[in-house]
């Protein structure tokens, strides 16, 4: 009898520290993430301050925007270069941007404000930069705001985490 309870008492035991694997498996499974992956920055300089280093952006997988943006120098070049002056722009709105797909690559951005497919124009007024992109059609009301590609967010200098207003040109 005794070796009975040994065993039972051996096989709880063996029980009760597996949970905690299986627990961890289990959060892998469902793709959840306790703690999400911080890429490392630049350490500060002597003459840097805080303000002047750039923020590192954490995506849920752990990569960073300098990770999802391919934008090549030559293709930014072309994409922020100032439009010539008898382009007809014309302004479309205002729209609220947020970030969309970062995998999605290209300087473009899904707005109401369109109804097709064309080249446009976006102006964020916060730091005067304005970058050429293609307007696709979201479907949604004009005022629904627009998704924005991590290109042009980043073209714009807009903060990949906040939810800048932006000018909409097109022809």
């Amino acid at each position: 009898m005794g070796g009975l309870r040994l065993f039972l008492l051996a096989a709880i035991v063996v029980s009760v520290s597996g949970c905690a694997r299986v627990s961890g498996v289990w959060d892998r499974v469902r793709g959840d993430q306790s703690e999400p992956v911080v890429e490392e920055t630049a350490p500060l300089d002597a003459t840097s301050t805080v303000e002047e280093q750039p923020a590192a952006v954490i995506t849920p997988a752990g990569q960073s925007a300098d990770a999802f943006d391919t934008t090549t120098e030559e293709e930014l070049l072309a994409a922020t270069a100032p439009p010539e002056v008898s382009s007809g722009l014309r302004e479309l709105g205002r729209t609220i941007a947020s970030l969309g797909d970062p995998t999605v690559p290209g300087f473009w951005a899904e707005t109401g404000l369109v109804t097709q497919a064309q080249e446009g124009r976006l102006t964020y007024p916060e730091s005067g930069k304005s970058v050429t992109v293609e307007l696709r059609p979201s479907g949604a009301d004009p005022s629904a705001g627009s998704r924005v590609s991590l290109a042009a967010f980043r073209a714009l200098e807009a903060p990949l985490t906040d939810l800048p207003e932006l000018i909409v040109l097109a022809r």
